[in-house]
């Protein structure tokens, strides 16, 4: 016969700290810049093809350059420098020092970093090639490579890119440009490129670091680019303005309409091919959305049960992770639907064929379809005016 417990010690408590465990956070301006430093020491201390978290001037100086007394700027230093310079300031910034041009190697560094969001090439607008023959992609096309081939793999990142700044205004410098750079357009939305003609420094690390420092959803159109300069005979004119942004080709202007002599984002767009992922804010907007719902669900994976309840807490927890976004202005709206939770919720006498089969199938392949719908308010970027005079 079983002994049967005893009352004492009365009452047992067993803690469970699992709601205590927090959700995993992915930081949506994190920036890693890869680029050429002088050889040896002269450098840097920077190990290549490595990533250094780098916090201020003085560690990007004894990674990436040589100091004895002043500073021997290298063109990786200068573009972190750059990047420091912006306001607001990205979140986080990496360096990672090539072994000369060999920028595929450098950007395989970042392949398990998996915090970065932005990438550029210190001071580079040389194209490059396609990898072939067993030798791997060079120059932007190797940035290209880089940002498509990780978001594909689950790690969101854009790579932000320059036309060559030395190249001089000519009555077809918008068609010249575009189709030097066309090989560089992303199917997947994940290139950007900046054009700033007679600028002085790296426009695209310093433009990428203006991007990280915002907020994923805010439209980089007008947003101040600091740290370089572009001389008034090289600033483009009205009609290159809008021609290069038809290119989906980001200009960094000048206008007269805001006070001071501040370089700004002349536009906000994808070098793309996709007209659903024409504008940078929607693609990080996209992927802020896609790692929140990752992280925020995955403690479902193994718990929530294929039954009413179990597919209501699931329907629970993704309103928890969306609703702070429309709150907040972030979405305009949101809807989820769980066909096999509208299945669940009648009761099985109603159940059609097509019913009893996707509930039979879900609960044996263990696979649950969730259908998220956003809608997406976008920031203005062109206001139309009509100027009724009267007497």
């Amino acid at each position: 016969m079983a002994t049967v417990a005893a009352a004492f010690p009365f009452i047992e408590v067993r803690i469970d700290t699992s709601a205590l465990v927090p959700v995993a956070q992915r930081l949506p301006g994190v920036i890693a810049i890869v680029g050429k430093t002088a050889a040896g020491v002269a450098g840097g201390t920077a190990a290549t093809n490595k990533p250094f978290v780098v916090d201020t001037l003085d560690q990007a100086a004894d990674l990436f350059a040589k100091k004895n007394g002043v500073v021997a700027e290298t063109d990786l230093y200068r573009s972190i420098k750059l990047a420091m310079l912006q306001d607001p300031v990205p979140s986080k910034i990496y360096g990672v020092r090539t072994d000369g041009d060999k920028y595929a190697a450098a950007l395989a560094a970042l392949e398990a970093v998996d915090d970065v969001t932005f990438v550029s090439l210190a001071n580079e607008s040389n194209v490059g090639n396609a990898a072939a023959g067993g030798n791997p992609s060079t120059g932007l096309t190797a940035l290209k490579d880089h940002v498509e081939n990780m978001s594909a793999q689950g790690q969101k990142r854009i790579g932000v890119s320059m036309l060559d700044p030395t190249k001089g205004k000519t009555n077809t410098y918008v068609a010249d440009m575009s189709a030097a750079v066309a090989t560089l357009k992303s199917d997947t939305g994940r290139m950007v490129l900046i054009a700033a003609r007679g600028a002085t420094g790296d426009a695209a690390s310093a433009a990428m670091a203006a991007m990280a420092g915002y907020k994923p959803h805010i439209s980089m159109v007008l947003k101040q680019v600091r740290g370089i300069q572009m001389p008034k005979e090289s600033q483009y004119g009205p009609s290159e303005i809008k021609g290069l942004s038809e290119a989906n080709i980001d200009p960094i202007i000048q206008s007269s309409l805001i006070v001071g002599d501040s370089l700004r984002f002349g536009e906000a767009r994808i070098f793309g091919t996709d007209p659903g992922l024409l504008y940078i804010d929607i693609v990080r907007t996209l992927d802020d959305i896609d790692f929140r719902l990752k992280a925020g669900l995955i403690g479902q994976v193994g718990d929530a049960r294929i039954t009413k309840p179990g597919m209501t807490k699931l329907k629970v927890r993704t309103d928890e992770i969306l609703d702070p976004l429309r709150v907040n202005s972030v979405i305009a709206d949101y809807s989820i639907d769980i066909p096999v939770l509208n299945v669940l919720s009648v009761p099985d006498s109603t159940w059609s064929a097509a019913d009893r089969t996707l509930v039979t199938d879900s609960r044996a392949n263990r696979t649950v379809d969730m259908f998220v719908s956003v809608t997406y308010g976008p920031a203005v970027h062109r206001l139309k005016v009509t100027l009724a005079p009267k007497f």
